[in-house]
Order: C-alpha cells, then structure tokens, then sequence
C-alpha cells in the first residue's frame, strides 16, 4: 500500500488543516465545513495527477484541440455524517463521479467501549471501477474496513484510494494491514497517538458535532 501524507510538503493545505483544529476557529460551523470541503477539494486535485486519461479533441471558435480527458469511472462514498462536507470537495472536482453513502457509528458499551455498527447503505456498482473512500479522521480504521467490506457487495473495484484528513498512526497501521495491495491512502496529516476514547490526539475533536452541532 502507497502512503501520500500531504502535509509532508508546504501549501495552503497546512492554513485549512490549522483552522480545522484551532479551538476559537472551530465555534464557527459554517467556517469548519467549508475548511474540510476545500481540504477536499485540494485532495481530489492531487488523486487526480494518479488516475488515467484518454486523449479528446476540443471544438474551440477557431479550431480543435487534443486535450487529455479523465476516462476512469470514478465511485466516490463517504461515512456519515462527518464525511458529508469533505465529500463535497471531492464532488465539486470529480464532478461526473458517481457517489455512494454509508452509515456507520459507534454503539456504546459503557463511557470507553464500544462496538462500530454499520446500518445503511447506498452505491451504485462498483465492479472495476475506482473507487474512492472519503471520511475525515482515520482513528482505529475500524469504521473504514467496514464501510470497505460493506461496499464490496456491490463489486470489487480496480484500484481503491482512502481519503482522510487526519489520521492515527495506530488507523494507518491497521489499513495497511486490513486493505488490499491497490489501495492507495491520502492524509493531510498523521497524529502520533489514540487516547481512551479512541480520538486522535492531538487531533481535533468529534468532526461531525464541529460540523453538524452535539448529538444525543
């Protein structure tokens, strides 16, 4: 499996990754999701140069020209809730993408345990295509395998790339572990450690109450 840590080189993806995890900047709901849609928006640019082309000749006013075209069939899903505004960033780029949705929480044993249950699923076919897995944090990697396994119902697809904004050292293990050789997995950045309640640390908290307000 290929690593891409983007945060490894300097761009304007490090100002939208502080905003995300800036605790006075994160009061601001609207600023937040719209911080994790253009995070989005930047990953998809960069899985873009990785994906193939087909040359197409452009009709312009004053004649043609050749243009290299995206030709894969692109499958993009995200896990709700969180994923929903960084799916939006991928979407805006891979505009012609089909989409697929999963729902997969965590059930609450006590304050500390818990179970991640998946209750919902929606895709379209995914047999050879590229399939692409958006969800802002990559904690345990629990939740990801599954909504993986859950979407090979519908097909297995060519190649797969994992999209996360933040990740644990503990999540990248596990989907290296856990994934298929052609799985390649995006992140912004990698956070050394998990705490007791299985969020990243230093991280930036529950994604989707930042993004969405506190559920019951």
């Amino acid at each position: 499996m290929k690593i891409n840590n983007l945060s490894e080189q300097n761009s304007l993806l490090n100002n939208f990754l502080k905003e995300i995890r800036e605790v006075e900047i994160q009061k601001d709901s609207m600023r937040f999701r719209k911080n994790l849609e253009r995070i989005g928006e930047i990953m998809a640019y960069e899985i873009s140069k990785t994906l193939s082309y087909q040359v197409e000749n452009v009709r312009t006013p004053l004649g043609t020209c050749a243009t290299n075209i995206l030709s894969d069939k692109i499958v993009l899903s995200t896990v709700f809730r969180a994923g929903l505004p960084f799916h939006q960033g991928f979407l805006n780029y891979f505009d012609r993408a089909e989409n697929a949705f999963v729902s997969a929480y965590r059930k609450y044993k006590d304050k500390l345990k818990f179970d991640v249950l998946v209750e919902y699923i929606a895709t379209p076919p995914i047999e050879d295509k590229v399939l692409l897995i958006v969800d802002p944090m990559l904690a345990s990697g629990i939740s990801m395998e599954l909504a993986y396994r859950a979407l090979l119902q519908k097909g297995k697809p060519a190649i797969t790339h994992i999209a996360a904004i933040i990740a644990s050292r503990e999540g990248v293990e596990y989907v290296k572990k856990n994934f298929p050789d052609n799985t390649t997995l995006w992140v912004a950045a990698i956070d050394p450690e998990l705490n007791e309640h299985s969020y990243i640390v230093p991280g930036l908290g529950d994604a989707g109450d930042l993004a969405f307000g506190e559920k019951m």
